[in-house]
């Protein structure tokens, strides 16, 4: 890569897309994207953030680093769209560049992805983004790995512009690693979430007064978990749409049987997804459980 300020396409510009777009620019860093039948409110995120809105034909030719921030169902057909661009180019693509797919997709899924860039020019870097879009002094960390321990140090010099990278290196250490990472934590932290969620809507199914008993004995024999539900619930609702396509492929990454947990809890978050849609009833039903918990403290 070039030793000058590094040119980045971040696609797309959704809440953390945006987010990571406006921390890079903040550095000094030039931000492509693609706002193609996009909403005004995402434009509206991407002009704030300092994005500037280029064909995907461009983003290929312009960009020394392409990052894919989508949804899990959206990042298979992006980089099929990023290959296809770059081999129509071909002799164009005069400097180097790296693909990196930051989605929650399982190691299969991102080996996938990888295969699209063998024997082309443009590199490929695994990354997992664990936490929520950056935001005054704090960053998500991008847990990355590669089979080019090249590539995986020339990624890990984004930090300079605002980015928290942490490289997977070791025995072993490759294409799906930063992915299994990923869904290994958001498994552990978005599927207990799921759990809650389950568990008190069961519990209000059988009546009212079950959730509150079963909120009161929490908060007498369990309160870090009452704390955590409280903590976690609410700002979960209006991104279940999206986690459901993330709880599908750690059902994939688990594997088996066991992955049949998985598929269960993105039924959940597909029913909040409905709710939120349709008559709000179960929204209701879990804001009033964490509004009586936070009363009972």
């Amino acid at each position: 890569m070039s030793s000058v300020i590094p040119r980045l396409a971040v696609v797309a510009a959704g809440a953390m897309g945006a987010a990571v777009a406006k921390r890079l620019t903040s550095f000094g860093c030039t931000v492509y994207t693609n706002l193609n039948g996009r909403s005004e409110a995402t434009r509206k995120r991407a002009q704030d953030a300092g994005m500037i809105d280029l064909s995907v034909d461009d983003l290929v030719l312009k960009s020394d680093w392409i990052l894919s921030i989508l949804p899990p169902r959206d990042a298979v057909s992006f980089a099929e769209k990023i290959q296809k661009v770059a081999a129509k180019h071909g002799s164009a693509l005069l400097s180097p560049r790296t693909f990196v797919d930051c989605n929650a997709v399982n190691p299969e899924t991102v080996k996938r992805i990888a295969a699209l860039f063998a024997g082309t020019s443009i590199g490929f870097v695994d990354a997992g983004i664990i936490g929520g879009p950056p935001k005054g002094d704090y960053n998500p960390t991008f847990y990355a790995s590669a089979e080019d321990m090249r590539i995986l140090d020339e990624f890990t010099t984004l930090s300079k512009y605002g980015l928290k990278v942490s490289p997977l290196k070791g025995e072993g250490v490759g294409v799906g690693d930063a992915s299994a990472l990923k869904m290994s934590y958001a498994g552990i932290t978005k599927g207990t979430t799921g759990l809650y969620t389950t568990m008190v809507l069961a519990a209000h199914a059988s009546s009212p007064a079950t959730a509150d008993a079963l909120m009161r004995e929490l908060q007498m024999s369990q309160p870090i978990l009452l704390d955590r539900l409280v903590k976690t619930v609410p700002p979960m609702l209006p991104k279940a749409y999206r986690w459901i396509g993330e709880m599908e492929e750690i059902a994939g990454f688990v594997g088996g049987s066991e992955g049949d947990v998985y598929r269960g809890i993105a039924k959940v978050y597909e029913r909040i997804e409905k709710s939120i849609a349709g008559d709000q009833e179960d929204i209701a039903t879990l804001k009033s459980f964490v509004e009586k918990a936070k009363e009972s403290r």
